[in-house]
Order: C-alpha cells, then structure tokens, then sequence
C-alpha cells in the first residue's frame, strides 16, 4: 500500500499550528484495476449464478407456469407426430374441469398439456416444406394465443369467455392437425 502525508494548515487564524498527518492511501492494485474482465462477462457470470441458484433451489419443476422451450433438443418429427394426438386430446380434456368450474385445476391442466403440445406442433412446423409454414405459424400462434386467453379468463372466472376461447383453440386445433 502506498502511504501518504500531508502538510496541512487549518483555516482558523487563532491556530497558528501546522497539522502534519500520514495516512495510507487507499487504491486498488494493478492487477485489478486493469483487468480484463469486462462488465459484460460479469454480467453473463451473474445470470448465470442466479439461474442455477433458482435450479438448485427450485428443482426441476416450475410453478405451474408456462414451459417456454421450443423444441425437445432430440425429439425427431416422428416422436412430435406420434405424441400431437395425445396431447391434443389431454389439452382438449380441460373441457371437464371447465363444466365443473374447477378453475385452478383447469389451469393447471391447461398449462400441463398447452406445453407439450407446443414442442411437438413446433417440431412438425420446423420439419415442414419453407411453403407450408407461414399458414401453420400463423394457425400455431392463434392457437397458443387462445390458449393463454383462456388461462386468464380461467383466472378471472370469466365463464363467458372460457367457453368462447374453448371453442376457438378446438376449431384451430382441429385446423390445425387436418394440415400436418
């Protein structure tokens, strides 16, 4: 550490007294202060840390929340078709839980189904000819638009509007497998 000393007189004309005062002077060392490190890599290692602390501290599982992974990393477009039906079908299954409303579970299921669904619709549109896909995406993204709408008026206990976005994701799903 550096240290530092100072001749100081005070202000005060009464005091005709020079202060002498060492100090050790506070600074960084070179290695530190010039350092490669960048904000950005900082930045990327605290994400990174929060992530993994959530993991850890989490688990696996989510908060019945939304699953936003696209795409199973190794699932093939014959996994995604052999699994679209059953899907559908257990997203479809919330029709029960809406009749009883039973809102919470509704949601839960709704959630549970919606994401497995979305990987294997996802995977088909991505195996699909470049021509075919604007259609598909644009029925894909009105689909899972309902899906969350439905969610909330789930939420809102909003009996009107479940049954209408109901209506809306059976038809775009049924659209939706006559194409793939």
């Amino acid at each position: 550490m550096n240290q530092l000393c100072v001749w100081s007189r005070p202000n005060s004309l009464h005091l005709l007294v020079q202060v002498f005062s060492c100090y050790l002077k506070p600074s960084l060392p070179q290695k530190i202060a010039h350092s490669t490190i960048s904000r950005r890599f900082g930045s990327i290692a605290a994400t990174t840390l929060a992530l993994l602390a959530k993991e850890a501290t989490f688990g696996g599982e989510t908060a019945n929340g939304f699953d936003f992974r696209m795409t199973a990393p190794d699932q093939t477009v014959e996994e995604a078709e052999s699994g679209i039906r059953d899907h559908a079908q257990a997203l479809l299954q919330v029709k029960t839980l809406i009749e009883s409303e039973e809102w919470g579970e509704a949601q839960k299921l709704l959630r549970k189904s919606s994401s497995y669904l979305k990987q294997d619709i996802y995977t088909l549109i991505q195996g699909k000819p470049g021509t075919e896909r604007p259609l598909l995406r644009q029925l894909y993204s009105n689909l899972f638009n309902n899906v969350t709408s439905l969610d909330y008026a789930a939420r809102d206990k909003d009996a009107t509007r479940v049954w209408e976005c109901y209506r809306n994701i059976a038809v775009t799903l049924d659209d939706i497998l006559s194409r793939l």
